[in-house]
């Protein structure tokens, strides 16, 4: 048996090109397709919450920052699952079935057709999309989130001992994986999303967002799959997080039980683990212990850092997206932060640090964690400027003096209000009239409300009061044959000049031009006195603004997106960096799950946020987030300037070796508990196993 074992560690060794194993690159392959379906998804999924599912912004921010929250929880779950039980592999190719299924769950979800039986392009059922929306998203959680602290450590032991240099390149490779898989999805799938799609009735295709994401994480798992032959896989040995807990809990208890006043002080809480744990395990839990006290303040940056994808997501569906030749899309304005990532990295580290250093400033890494989080405190005072920017837009389109901007409800083939719309000038014209017969109208007119709102999308329709049918025609666009008393549905056009044909039973011919500007639409009501006169008939036919276009630009964004990225830099780079600093070699996993621990935290505090804030204005709520930071700087401040920084190595070197007479006190306490609670065989066990670990690093 261990003449096959190594004939076929041999094997794997030998299949490798340019000196890397050629089971890597099913890895990296694997990492930017399951990255592309992650970040693809996650980039339209506030949308999907306020335009399909009809939710409002707190609600879509909530649900939002709740799967986010779940996605760096089961990470924890993941790594205890890999370590103790299933092994990394297994683990992988599990969670990423779960992982694919979820995503499948979530394209079946936004199919609208499945339930809309009489064919308006509204759900008749929407329960059933909500119910199948947060399975999908549940199982996508914990897949996503189990499999991330797998498959990087999966690819560094495809290495042996002697390729250092290779895995380093290895890694390297792997995070550029990550962000080109994150910028090109974040730029695809709202392209995806802004298509038209339906059996019966023509939509924006989330389906289709969600499916392309879905398609690339089979993808995904049946290249991981592939490679299976190639890959050295260890058995699981155990995971150390699940030791530290243990050690810390009995530390706690150990402590409780002897809290009366005649047992003697010891000079840390954790000394009271000796009894059961070795003086070097205990050592190294103090370290991680000293890091992750410094770990509760950082909950609130991640808390601000994460709203990208929600609230500046809605937020830029209330701007002008025209970029000259090119339209970005609100969930595109995402692609901004890894942009500036690859822009910000080499400059942060080649030019700016450098910089500081020879104007000989201290710049230590908890210095630079909080001008970080100051940073991110700035992004969204930035954001708030652009808010009340955008909140003066939308006082002066609903003043009642700018009668012309309200917004008309009528349901098509409704002929109630055709003679007073067509018949009443536009400046004499009231408040708009909303007809909501029954539920399903309501539900209808939310619809076309939402979409109307949505920064890309230009609408437009007509109103035919005049006394034989018209057929109306923009290029390629149909409004169709428009009997008389009748509307048309609203049809999606491009920004700017639009020329319309307008034709009569008879054939007559009017040509008829109207400007939309961005997220505009318009009410064309061609009314009784309409004339198809080529010299007249454009003067007879009367707009109705339903939406003013939006006027504050989207490039306002980009201020808050890059004070954000910078402070990202300058946090979450120099967070890790100190982080794997100060801490024991073997415990490096224990404060990567903190640190995402730390993430799901700032995302539990949105949710909070946004349903426990009764602020009406959504610039209060950016102040308060910045306000927040900014408290939280001063505190991290504070902690920072007592913290003493160590050597771990130097640490451990001092109890790698025990003298004669530690290990005579050391059996005769162990020999003292035994005695006291009995049920000494585990205690004894683990003590053993602890020696076996300690005679191991000796």
């Amino acid at each position: 048996s261990a003449d096959i074992e190594e004939k076929k560690k041999s094997k794997r060794k030998s299949a490798s090109i340019a000196g890397y194993p050629i089971s890597i690159f099913f890895i990296v392959v694997n990492e930017f397709c399951e990255r592309f379906s992650y970040y693809g998804m996650r980039a339209v999924l506030v949308l999907y919450f306020k335009y399909f599912l009809l939710w409002d912004d707190d609600f879509a921010t909530t649900i939002y920052h709740t799967f986010v929250a779940l996605c760096y929880l089961t990470p924890i779950l993941g790594a205890i699952i890999a370590d103790s039980w299933l092994g990394k592999f297994k683990t992988i190719v599990y969670l990423s079935i779960v992982y694919a299924l979820g995503q499948v769950v979530m394209a079946v979800s936004a199919i609208h057709d499945i339930t809309d039986t009489n064919r308006d392009g509204t759900p008749d059922n929407m329960t059933l999309h909500v119910a199948l929306s947060m399975l999908g998203l549940i199982l996508i959680a914990l897949g996503t989130g189990g499999i991330k602290p797998c498959v990087a450590a999966f690819g560094g032991d495809q290495f042996q001992d002697d390729q250092e240099k290779q895995r380093s390149t290895f890694f390297s490779i792997f995070y550029l994986s990550i962000n080109a898989g994150s910028l090109l999805s974040t730029l695809i799938t709202p392209i995806l999303r802004a298509q038209e799609c339906g059996i019966y009735t023509k939509q924006e295709c989330y389906p289709l967002a969600f499916g392309v994401p879905a398609a690339l994480m089979v993808v995904s798992l049946l290249v991981f799959i592939v490679g299976s032959g190639m890959y050295n896989k260890t058995a699981p040995q155990g995971n150390i997080m699940v030791k530290v807990c243990k050690c810390i809990a009995f530390a706690i208890s150990n402590r409780f039980r002897h809290r009366s006043s005649v047992y003697p002080k010891r000079h840390h809480w954790m000394d009271w683990a000796e009894e059961r744990y070795d003086k070097l395990l205990i050592a190294q839990v103090k370290m991680v212990l000293k890091v992750l006290f410094l770990y509760i303040p950082l909950p609130m940056f991640w808390a601000l850092f994460d709203q990208q994808g929600s609230r500046w997501t809605l937020q830029a569906t209330t701007m002008n997206g025209n970029f000259g030749l090119l339209t970005i899309m609100p969930d595109q304005m995402q692609t901004v932060n890894p942009i500036l990532i690859l822009v910000l990295v080499p400059v942060v580290d080649s030019i700016v640090y450098p910089l500081i250093a020879k104007c000989r400033i201290n710049f230590t890494p908890l210095k630079r964690m909080n001008v970080g989080m100051f940073l991110a405190g700035l992004a969204f005072v930035a954001a708030a400027l652009v808010q009340l920017q955008i909140d003066v837009g939308v006082a002066v389109k609903h003043t009642p003096a700018a009668t012309s901007t309200h917004l008309t409800f009528i349901k098509p083939n409704s002929i109630s209000l055709l003679e007073n719309l067509a018949d009443v000038p536009v400046e004499h014209r009231g408040p708009s009239e909303v007809h909501q017969h029954d539920q399903r109208e309501s539900q209808l007119h939310n619809r076309w409300f939402s979409n109307l709102l949505c920064a890309e999308l230009f609408f437009l329709r007509f109103l035919n009061g005049f006394h034989s049918a018209l057929n109306v025609t923009l290029g390629e666009e149909q409004f169709g044959n428009i009997v008389n008393n009748n509307m048309s549905q609203y049809v999606n056009v491009s920004q700017g000049l639009a020329k319309f044909q307008i034709k009569n039973d008879v054939g007559d011919v009017c040509m008829y031009e109207q400007t939309l500007g961005f997220g505009s639409s318009f009410t064309m009501v061609i009314p009784s006195t309409f004339v198809t006169l080529l010299t007249e008939c454009a003067d007879t036919i009367r707009p109705i603004m339903d939406i003013s276009p939006n006027s504050v630009h989207m490039a306002l964004q980009i201020p808050q997106y890059f004070f954000m990225t910078a402070g990202e830099v300058v946090f979450s780079v120099t967070g890790l960096e100190f982080s794997y600093s100060q801490a024991p070699s073997n415990m490096k996993s224990v404060l990567q799950a903190g640190w995402l621990l730390t993430v799901a935290v700032g995302n539990i505090i949105v949710l909070i946020v946004a349903e426990a804030a009764t602020l009406e204005d959504q610039w209060a709520e950016y102040l308060l987030f910045a306000s927040l930071l900014v408290f939280v700087c001063i505190v991290f401040s504070f902690m920072a300037y007592f913290y003493k920084y160590i050597d771990p190595t130097k640490i451990e070197a001092q109890f790698t070796q025990l003298d004669p007479e530690e290990k005579e006190k050391r059996k005769s306490l162990e020999m003292t508990r035994k005695e006291s609670h009995g049920g000494g065989r585990k205690g004894s066990d683990s003590s053993s196993d602890n020696e076996k670990v300690k005679q191991t690093r000796i």
